[in-house]
């Protein structure tokens, strides 16, 4: 399959140097296939959600960022917490509304989306980050880490695939960016965010149409001796 690299376009006009546009507009483009494709296979959610949810108490307030269009792991976090979810495609937060009407849904950008400092008890974000550009995964996580109460929660997986940063143009039926360091980057990463990992592990699962993928699931906590990281702007 080709990939178009940084100076090429995408098939939906954007040029490959504005990621977020192009995941913006291939979500908006494939919400309901996403979410069909989505319900045919299983992935660890479940069980790391279960990890999450055992170190959270109920009432507590978490955001997840990526939230999608009212899939099963956003229905458990928003009746369990205080929840509130964000994501970058106008299509996706219209999905989840219409799927849980008085849950608080917000379209927005992870990386600059504006938070309490210290205000969360848990994040979770799953399946984005290998959407965000390399240069700015670190300061996502530092930005997190600034959001979390010490002892607060970090549930997220990231991608292992060493992407410096391209994309697929027919992902779904869709272009799509992707971007991601190894394991060993996403454990540094997240230490100098100050988050300590207390579980991390790549599980490999089958995703119809792409073969075998490799996401590093990590359960990480904010150190109880951090020091505040004031929010990139």
């Amino acid at each position: 399959m080709h990939r178009l690299r940084p100076g090429d376009r995408g098939g939906c006009g954007a040029p490959v140097d504005d990621p977020k546009e192009i995941v913006r507009e291939g979500y908006d483009a494939i919400a309901a296939r996403y979410a069909a494709w989505a319900a045919t296979f299983e992935t660890p959610v479940g069980a790391w959600l279960a990890k999450f949810v055992e170190r959270v108490p109920a009432g507590a307030r978490v955001l997840e960022l990526g939230c999608g269009g009212g899939n099963p792991a956003t229905r458990v976090l928003a009746e369990r917490y205080e929840y509130f979810g964000v994501d970058l495609s106008p299509v996706q937060v219209e999905r989840s509304r219409a799927a849980m009407p008085g849950v608080r849904f917000e379209v927005g950008d992870a990386t600059s989306v504006e938070q309490g400092g210290a205000t969360l008890d848990g994040v979770v974000s799953l399946f984005m980050l290998g959407h965000v550009p390399r240069a700015e995964q670190g300061p996502l996580l530092e930005r997190i880490a600034a959001w979390l109460r010490p002892g607060g929660w970090l549930l997220a997986t990231m991608a292992t695939t060493a992407t410096e940063g391209e994309v697929d143009p027919d992902w779904l039926g869709a272009p799509m960016f992707f971007a991601a360091f190894d394991e060993a980057t996403n454990l540094r990463l997240l230490r100098e965010a100050g988050l300590d990992a207390a579980e991390a592990r790549v599980v490999p699962f089958e995703e119809p149409g792409h073969g075998l993928v490799r996401f590093m699931w990590v359960l990480a906590q904010k150190s109880h001796t951090r020091h505040e990281v004031v929010s990139h702007p």
